[in-house]
Parts: structure tokens; C-alpha cells; sequence
């Protein structure tokens, strides 16, 4: 039985269709009945529980195998700090798995993870992955760059900042590069993990077939759009310092049924560094060619995620 927290999130509800086919038994850690409808409808079980509470797992991995770990957050939120959710919530997940005899722990991870990291987001993903390292459990880690699909968090942001007005802000210069992979492609990589030993105890970095700038991202989402705004870039730093101006507006947009991108300094910062790897390595470590951004932004695009 494959177990999956996070499996109403972005990543897990295309895993989650792609294991509905009857061949694998799913268990979903789900908070609430109404994340449960997700699960239950291919047919899974669901439990109820969250990572962040360790007596909310006891005895919820009982005759699993695998526990595939998707939970995690990027851009903190009252009591959802990184620490809480990706290394506390980690440890208890393992904590839980050693109990159980699991035989294989996998966790998803960021390319970029780094003890030494000066970004909570990635030093914490990396902190969680000394866990699961260190916990005697067969794993598998994925440190994957942008993950791009229906539903995916950075384009649904990217698409409220075009929508919003005359001009394309851009944090930095936009110069930094990313290697967005298509979700779809995700899977692939995650089902060809699952049966087989040779994946096992190792940590894979991997993107799509490009590198792409943060500029060339958005013009091709422009493009795909039909939007032609001059695209406008601003120093991070005053960025950052609108910032809690742009909330005043995020709330007072709803109140006219508009929606603007929810960010973080930290988010900002990001955006101002290359988050790359060898152009093949998918190719090289899953045995297949992923698809183009371009194809990639057009099947996101063209298809809604799906509602829960």
C-alpha cells in the first residue's frame, strides 16, 4: 500500500489520478472531510491527520509500504513556519514510518536544498532531508526545479499579475534561470521509482529539457495568453518594501472579486537566483525526454485544476 501526505495538493492530486488506474492499494492523510472527496473517488482510503501533530499519525501506517511525502510550503504563514511543517513534520513522518516498518520512505524535496542555504525555504528542506537520510529507512528524494501544470502555484500567479493592468512588473532584472518540468512528466519520473530497487537510497536533481530566464518564462506565458504588456522591472528592494502595501490591495481586490499574487520577501529573493541542473538530467536518470515550456504552458493553460 503507498500512503501519500499531501495528497490535495498540487503535486498529489496528478499523482493521485495517475494511480487511480486499480493497480496500486493509496492511503490519503487528508485534515478534512472535505479534502477527503479526492481520495475517495478513485477509490482510496482516507485517514484523517496532519504531519505537524505526531499523535494524529499513530497507527495510520499500518500495512503501508510506501509513504511518499509531498507536504510542504513556500511562504510561511501564522503558525505554518518551514521549521514546523518541512523538518518537524518530517521527523514525525519518520518517526511513524520506523514504527511501522515501511519499507521505503520517499520525499520531495527542492533543487537547491542546502544546509548552508541563506533561504529558510531550502536550508529547511534540507534539514528535512538529513532526517530521512538519517533515519535508516530505504528513501528516495527528488529536488526537482519548477514543477509547472494545471493548478501549479507559480503560474496561477504569474496569470493574476498579467491580469491585473497596463504594465508587467518584474522583481530584478528577471535574468535568473529556472528549468520548469511539466507535472505530467513529475509522475512519470515518481512511477518509475516505485517498482524498483535501483532508486532507492539515492537523491535525484532534476528539471526540464531548458533553461529558461524568469523573462523568457513570462513571454512565453504572455505569448500563449495573447497579452502584449511592457514588461517592467523593478528593484527587489522595492519590491519588498510595497509589499505590505500590495496586501492592503490583495484584500480590498477581493472585496471586487480581483486577485493579486501573494508573496514573500523571501519568494523575491528567490527570484533573483538560477535554479538549474544538467538540461538532460531527466533523460539521464528516468530514461525518457521531458516535454518543452512551451507545450508544457500550453496544456497548463488549456486545462483547469481541478476543484476539491
Amino acid at each position: 500500500m503507498i500512503f501519500i501526505a499531501g495528497a490535495t495538493g498540487f503535486v498529489g492530486r496528478h499523482l493521485i489520478r495517475s494511480l487511480s488506474s486499480g493497480k496500486y492499494k493509496v492511503r490519503c492523510l487528508v485534515r478534512s472531510d472535505k479534502e477527503a472527496g479526492l481520495c475517495t473517488s478513485p477509490g482510496f482510503e482516507t485517514t484523517k491527520g496532519d504531519i505537524t501533530d505526531s499523535e494524529s499519525l499513530k497507527g495510520k501506517l499500518e500495512g503501508v509500504g510506501i509513504v511518499v511525502h509531498l507536504v510542504g510550503i513556500i511562504k510561511e504563514q501564522g503558525e505554518g513556519t518551514f521549521e514546523k511543517i518541512h523538518i518537524e513534520g518530517t521527523k514525525n513522518l519518520v518517526d511513524e514510518a520506523k514504527f511501522s516498518d515501511v519499507e521505503h520512505f520517499f520525499f520531495q524535496s527542492a533543487l537547491g536544498a542546502d544546509l548552508r542555504s541563506p533561504f529558510k525555504y531550502l536550508r529547511t528542506k534540507a534539514e528535512a532531508e538529513e532526517i530521512v537520510k538519517g533515519s535508516g529507512l530505504p528513501y528516495t528524494i527528488f529536488r526537482p526545479s519548477l514543477i509547472i501544470g494545471p493548478g501549479d502555484g507559480f503560474t496561477e500567479n504569474i496569470k493574476e499579475l498579467l491580469r491585473l493592468g497596463p504594465l508587467v512588473p518584474v522583481p530584478g532584472d528577471g535574468k535568473a534561470r529556472f528549468q520548469p518540468i511539466f507535472i505530467d512528466d513529475w509522475v512519470r519520473c515518481f512511477l518509475k521509482i516505485i517498482d524498483s530497487r535501483n532508486f532507492k537510497n539515492r537523491v535525484f536533481e532534476f528539471g526540464g529539457p531548458e533553461h529558461l530566464s524568469y523573462n523568457e518564462i513570462l513571454k512565453i506565458i504572455m505569448k500563449e495568453m495573447e497579452i502584449k504588456n511592457p514588461i517592467v522591472h523593478i528593484p527587489p528592494a522595492i519590491t519588498k518594501a510595497g509589499l505590505p502595501f500590495i496586501q492592503v490591495f490583495r484584500s480590498l481586490g477581493r472585496t471586487f472579486g480581483m486577485k493579486m499574487p501573494d508573496v514573500s520577501p523571501e519568494q523575491i529573493d528567490l527570484l533573483q537566483i538560477d535554479n538549474i541542473t544538467d538540461m538532460d538530467s531527466v533523460e539521464h536518470l528516468f530514461g525518457f525526454r521531458p516535454v518543452g515550456f512551451e507545450e508544457t504552458i500550453r496544456k497548463t493553460l488549456r486545462n483547469q485544476p481541478d476543484k476539491t
